[in-house]
């Protein structure tokens, strides 16, 4: 049996992932292909949601137009999933107010909002000028402990560019948001 060498192999396996598209990612160009017409393809997926603290508390810092709840928030655990066709699922754990000052003592470690809604950011481009457009879900309902479960369908802007995933009790105000 004739040996291939290790070169060879890697060269081999290097040309396999220029030619194969990464789990979601479309094999083309970016030449504004908007996905609808097609399958629905992964856009964006996380496991980990920042929640609202610091200078991002209320509205001296909004991010893409949406401000920050008026207190700092606390959450334990989430997961988002966006696709291409706008099918949108959330879910978070425990999205409460921090459990530390400055939120009063009786309202430390509660969700106040009877509903949470996903809001997508997204950066796009109307008659060639970027531009963010926002889209919120319907609401759903969260517990006081802040759980909730979110799963709509939204128009999103064609192209989608950089998402962001808000949660809060309206398209106006944030909670949490999808990064570190």
């Amino acid at each position: 049996m004739k040996r291939i060498p290790a070169a060879v192999l890697a060269l081999l396996a290097t040309s396999a992932l220029v030619v194969l598209p990464a789990s979601g990612a479309q094999a083309h160009g970016g030449h504004g292909h908007s996905g609808k017409g097609h399958r629905s393809l992964t856009v964006l997926e996380a496991e980990t949601m920042f929640a609202v603290d610091g200078p991002f508390v209320g509205a001296a810092n909004p991010i893409r137009g949406i401000n920050g709840g008026g207190l700092p928030w606390q959450i334990d655990e989430s997961e988002v999933e966006l696709t291409s066709k706008g099918r949108i699922e959330v879910e978070v754990d425990d999205l409460v107010l921090l459990e530390a000052a400055p939120v009063p003592p009786d309202r430390q470690g509660i969700n106040p909002a009877p509903n949470f809604v996903a809001v997508v950011s997204c950066l796009t481009t109307v008659d060639g000028a970027v531009t963010t457009v926002n889209v919120a879900t319907d609401p759903f309902p969260a517990s006081t402990g802040g759980d909730s479960r979110i799963k709509d369908t939204i128009d999103l802007p064609q192209p989608c560019i950089a998402p962001i995933v808000f949660v809060g009790p309206n398209a106006a105000t944030w909670f949490s948001a999808t990064g570190l």
